[in-house]
């Protein structure tokens, strides 16, 4: 079967979902280009999930972000569609464009779609019985040689290979949030994984402008392998800062977000962070990981009071961001969670106070969005973490050892072979989390 055979029949599973509707609308797009170029072949994909409503609000969600696509390239569809003579105006191209690639999906809330497909991608949440189940279903009734892309971001990949007893035929095709925006695929082979499907994996990411970053197949892989561990320092960095300096731990939490997002010049705090991916999901994915380790436990009360209090995180449809170690108006945070009282407390009733038991920060400090523009970043972050070091704060105290910390963990997924060298790990944190710098480095010594 060619690359383009591969594709003329695909479904997604858990398509109307956060991360299925980006893959959903990537390969959509794909096999769109694919069908107007090859005219005489029949291009279907399934959109499968289990809400009517989700499935219509997806629909709506494609037409906008189509719109969005064919704008940028109305010079490749001028070309495309030359022989239509009743296609005059940018408008008349671009809608027509939406009206096919829109023609292509088939949303449907019954798996038995996928029956007829030569590819099926994996967006359900981090269930590995849901994934397992699903598998075995559409391989034990389709006629085809059948391959499933799943986008897990924690679930071994050959458990669900040999529980499901796909024979080799499923491999780790992590996108991250959005995937329509985010660059980066982690993907994840076993050792029975058919060498055909990691071709055209690398075949299909290249056609969708993706960066792959190959991950070995352990829990969590290197993404959530060094986010998750990040995190869980994070908490308890929050929990010995209130211990130690006697404060509440919803002032102890501002300041770890604060040195996490400032002084280590990320886009975002970690708790803020932990937010954005939902607390929910953060307990789910630990949950998940922590059998496969054994010489470290993967788990937080604080993360349990969090969710026995209702308190989430994660993001509305919209892609506003829902409250949770933090509260937030318009985008931004104005107050952390009292686990104590369970209610919020505003910035402004301790901020003051934190800041300054935090210090001063070194001047030659910028926001992460400046470093985005430098083209002498090296030199920048070895000059500003050199003024770090010898500035005598808490904070500074801080952010050096959780710097350190960081570090510890990249080289720790190295020698565990998970990833296979400190640039694999040094791409990921850069490229899908948009961090200014990897955390394997030689800045925090």
């Amino acid at each position: 079967m060619t690359y383009n055979e591969r594709l003329q029949n695909v479904a997604v599973l858990g398509a109307a979902g956060k991360m299925g509707s980006g893959i959903l609308l990537l390969t959509a797009v794909h096999m769109a280009d694919l069908s107007l170029q090859n005219k005489d072949k029949t291009y279907v994909l399934y959109a499968v999930d289990v809400s009517d409503k989700a499935l219509t609000g997806l629909m709506d969600y494609l037409r906008v972000q189509v719109r969005k696509l064919a704008e940028k390239k109305t010079n490749w569809l001028r070309e495309i569609y030359a022989d239509r003579e009743d296609l005059i105006e940018n408008f008349d191209i671009i809608d027509e464009y939406i009206f096919h690639v829109l023609s292509i999906v088939r949303p449907v809330t019954a798996v038995e779609a996928a029956y007829g497909s030569s590819l099926v991608f994996e967006a359900v949440n981090e269930n590995r019985a849901l994934k397992v189940k699903l598998f075995t279903q559409i391989h034990e009734n389709n006629k085809n040689d059948v391959w499933f892309f799943t986008n897990t971001s924690s679930v071994p990949i050959h458990l669900i290979d040999e529980e499901a007893n796909l024979g080799g035929s499923v491999i780790g095709f992590h996108f991250y949030n959005p995937p329509a925006v985010q660059r980066l695929v982690e993907l994840i082979k076993t050792d029975n994984t058919k060498q055909e499907v990691v071709d055209f994996a690398y075949d299909f990411a290249k056609s969708l402008k993706k960066i792959i970053v190959p991950s070995n197949d352990f829990a969590g892989f290197i993404g959530n392998g060094h986010f998750m561990r990040d995190g869980l320092h994070g908490m308890k960095e929050a929990e010995k800062l209130a211990a130690e300096k006697n404060i509440p731990l919803y002032q102890a939490i501002y300041m770890i977000n604060k040195i996490t997002q400032e002084y280590l010049i990320r886009p975002m705090g970690i708790f803020q962070l932990m937010d954005y991916v939902g607390v929910d999901v953060m307990q789910f994915i630990l949950n998940v990981m922590n059998p496969f380790v054994s010489d470290e436990e993967l788990h937080s009360d604080l993360l349990d009071k969090m969710m026995e209090q209702g308190v989430k995180g994660g993001q509305f449809s919209s892609g506003a961001q829902k409250d949770g170690f933090l509260k937030y108006e318009k985008g931004k945070p104005v107050a952390v969670w009292d686990v104590d009282k369970q209610a919020y407390v505003a910035f402004d009733d301790f901020k003051a106070a934190a800041d300054t038991m935090l210090g001063e920060i070194p001047s030659t400090v910028v926001p992460w969005k400046a470093t985005l523009r430098m083209k002498n970043k090296e030199e920048f972050f070895g000059k500003f973490y050199n003024d770090l070091k010898n500035t005598e704060t808490l904070g500074a105290e801080i952010a050096m050892r959780y710097g350190k910390r960081s570090k510890a963990i990249g080289e720790k997924l190295v020698s565990d072979n998970v990833a296979n060298n400190a640039d694999d790990v040094n791409t990921v944190m850069l490229t899908g989390f948009y961090h200014a710098y990897g955390p394997i480095n030689n800045y925090f010594e």
